[in-house]
């Protein structure tokens, strides 16, 4: 009986985002070389908290992190990967037997270092321990670019807020006109969104793992000799390895995963809307804004598309559903290690950071290049013949001619100076005041330069708008200022 054999492997090719150009050249940090990175770094911290407590020696520490290159300290990570020495395709097919590279990795570890620093890799640590730690050590260092970058889109929709604090635009809600506001309200909503964004970075948490087997340290209280210096193990491994010291294990309690992808998901909610309204405000019958770099279209060369807010819109999109795969993953954290939503955690949250990286990166070159056309704002508030100030016609008109008279005036689409002065009982109004949409703004010049927020959060704004200038925001682009500051070349 002949069998069937299996269908040959496609070829393998590298993810170079031909499909997700929102991610193509931002996503270096969480590439598959900087995750082993940090892999083989968590596996060096082991080793160095050992040292530490002075139960390994501490030459055994010094010469394994001259081996994989953690006493190079200069220069950019990006260049200078510890792990150059392992072979990331083999790697990779490795870890299938076992579902997880952290098995395969620490054999080809041992192979690289001295007889003598051999026990010491990977000594009483669970593939969860290592794993956990790297995407901690991988989410830390690509959340400092996304608040860099996210940073200079605050600060650059503050800076147009005050701008632009008293020009009046027509507010829109249900896609109609609504009230007169100006445009530097609007921009500040975009500027609160993201500042609410960035404050939920800085509450983050980025706690190293390191609990054994089963969570009980077990292995830890034997190697060390104590349950005194296995207590102490983990914060000297989470010093070693750059994060947080962890209050207990979290192998089955992903509150670091889920708060992390809250964060990352609530920054993508405020990008989507600064998007959205740049989107939309763009649209050729529009006109208030229009990105000032990109927007080709293949086919219409009269065009400028809004690309980056497209590209922006694109990752909002997609984030609250990664988000909930995060947290489905952690509400099914079954036993002591979870068979399977640990594992779809990795692959989720690493795409997270990846849209959070390159939609970052796009909102601080859209807010810095974006372009306000104040007249084209002006002439849409008028669109509606002196309607986009209904509401305050109504408090001053119906007392006069009753509610059934004022909506008959404001039927149609004509101009309703003419009709208000050919009403009796308006003779003594002034037509062109009360028509007026810049007198009827209520706060918004207060809210476009921060005055919530300067009684809330103490001057929050005004050091907004001077960071502005101080990062050298006036004319120039965001990769002029500061989005390479942490020395990645992507």
């Amino acid at each position: 009986m002949r069998r069937s054999s299996l269908p040959s492997e496609p070829p393998t090719v590298v993810d170079v985002g031909l499909l997700s150009p929102v991610t193509v050249g931002h996503d270096l940090l969480v590439s598959d070389g900087f995750v082993l990175d940090a892999l083989v770094r968590a596996e060096c911290a082991l080793v160095t908290a050992y040292a530490e407590l002075g139960v390994a020696p501490r030459q055994v520490a010094i010469e394994v992190d001259h081996v994989f290159g953690l006493d190079e300290r200069g220069g950019s990570p990006a260049r200078n990967l510890p792990a150059r020495n392992v072979d990331v395709g083999a790697l990779v097919a490795a870890s299938v037997a076992g579902g997880n590279p952290v098995i395969p990795l620490v054999g080809m570890l041992k192979e690289q270092v001295p007889a003598d620093c051999r026990p010491w890799i990977h000594r009483g640590a669970t593939s969860q321990d290592i794993l956990d730690t790297a995407l901690m050590i991988v989410a830390r260092r690509a959340m400092e670019q996304v608040r860099s970058s996210l940073r200079i889109a605050g600060e650059r929709a503050r800076e147009l807020a005050v701008t632009h604090a008293d020009d009046v635009a027509a507010a829109r809600t249900l896609t109609q006109h609504a009230v007169p506001t100006t445009v530097g309200a609007r921009a500040a909503t975009w500027a609160r969104g993201i500042e609410r964004a960035l404050a939920r970075i800085d509450a983050l948490a980025y706690p190293a793992q390191l609990a054994g087997a089963g969570g009980t340290l077990a292995s830890f209280v034997e190697i060390t000799g104590s349950h005194e210096n296995a207590a102490a193990l983990p914060a000297a491994f989470a010093r070693a390895a750059g994060l947080d010291a962890p209050d207990a294990p979290w192998h089955v309690t992903r509150w670091p995963i889920t708060e992390l992808g809250d964060a990352l998901a609530q920054v993508l909610d405020a990008l989507g809307k600064l998007a959205t309204d740049v989107a939309t405000l763009g649209r050729t019958e529009i006109g208030e804004v229009s990105e000032g770099v990109g927007g080709g279209s293949s086919a219409m060369p009269q065009k400028q598309n809004p690309a980056e807010a497209v590209l922006i819109r694109s990752a909002a999109l997609r984030a609250p559903q990664l988000g909930a795969t995060l947290h489905l993953a952690a509400s099914l954290a079954i036993d002591e290690r979870p068979d399977g939503a640990w594992h779809a955690e990795w692959p989720t949250l690493r795409e997270l950071l990846r849209l959070a990286l390159g939609a970052t990166r796009h909102a601080a070159s859209l807010a810095s290049h974006l372009r306000v056309d104040v007249s084209a704002a002006q002439r849409n508030a008028g669109l509606t013949g002196g309607r986009l100030v209904s509401e305050r016609l109504r408090g001053v008109l119906v007392p006069l001619i009753g509610a059934p008279r004022f909506a008959e005036l404001l039927a149609g689409d004509g101009d309703l100076a003419e009709r208000l002065r050919a009403l009796p009982e308006a003779a003594g109004l002034d037509v062109d005041a009360v028509l007026d949409p810049s007198a009827y703004v209520g706060m918004a010049p207060w809210l476009a330069r921060g005055g919530a927020d300067r009684e809330a959060g103490g001057g929050r704004a005004e050091r907004a708008a001077a960071g502005a200038h101080e990062h050298g925001l006036d004319e120039h682009g965001p990769d002029e200022h500061g989005l390479h500051e942490h020395g990645v070349d992507e």
